[in-house]
């Protein structure tokens, strides 16, 4: 057997600081109904938004979808949900 080396502590302090992270996946419905603002801060709280899309996703995201983007965060429409991130929650779309 090789001589192996692994400073466990090392790790789980790197881990720690790199899972760092705040907030909830808050779960709504995008139907026009809540103001654009309340989406928005939300997301600057740390939270990650799944929002069942009733109606148009385009029309119905125009309120907060750019500033979400030009913050960094990320929008994806799949199966009739909106998946809203914060900037730093990546959505992994591989296995589609």
């Amino acid at each position: 057997m090789s001589d192996f080396d692994l400073d466990l502590r090392a790790v789980e302090e790197h881990i720690d600081d790199e899972l760092d992270l705040e907030g909830s996946l808050v779960l709504g419905v995008l139907d026009g109904e809540t103001p654009a603002d309340e989406w928005l801060e939300t997301i600057s709280n740390g939270n990650v938004l799944i929002l069942n899309v009733d109606g148009d996703v385009n029309e119905l995201a125009a309120g907060f979808a750019r500033d979400i983007k030009e913050s960094g965060g990320e929008l994806v429409h799949f199966r009739g949900f909106l998946i809203v991130t914060p900037p730093g929650v990546d959505v992994s779309t591989e296995r589609l």
